[in-house]
């Protein structure tokens, strides 16, 4: 990921932190939240950025074998809008 200087480009810089989000967001769940971990903070500002994206997913895609796919498919969704539609304005 490069930032542009060209502020035309702006939104696609935005898009691409928002894919290392949700990325990040992926990297968390895979470790237990504890009252004093020093991520709570990191992890609480993950997750209200990103939950707004997910949720409408998550109600749409039914867990698949206890799995939640609902991210993959909304994190593709995003990265397709960022590189396809982003790019292009």
């Amino acid at each position: 990921m490069s930032f542009s200087a060209s502020p035309r480009y702006w939104l696609y810089d935005l898009g691409q932190i928002y894919v290392l989000i949700l990325l990040v967001r992926a990297i968390l769940s895979w470790f237990p939240a504890s009252y004093n971990s020093p991520l709570n903070p990191v992890r609480r500002f993950v997750y209200v950025v990103t939950e707004p994206v997910l949720a409408p997913f998550r109600r749409i895609i039914p867990p698949v074998g206890g799995l939640d796919i609902s991210f993959i498919v909304a994190f593709f969704v995003v990265e397709i809008i960022v590189r396809v539609v982003l790019i292009r304005l």
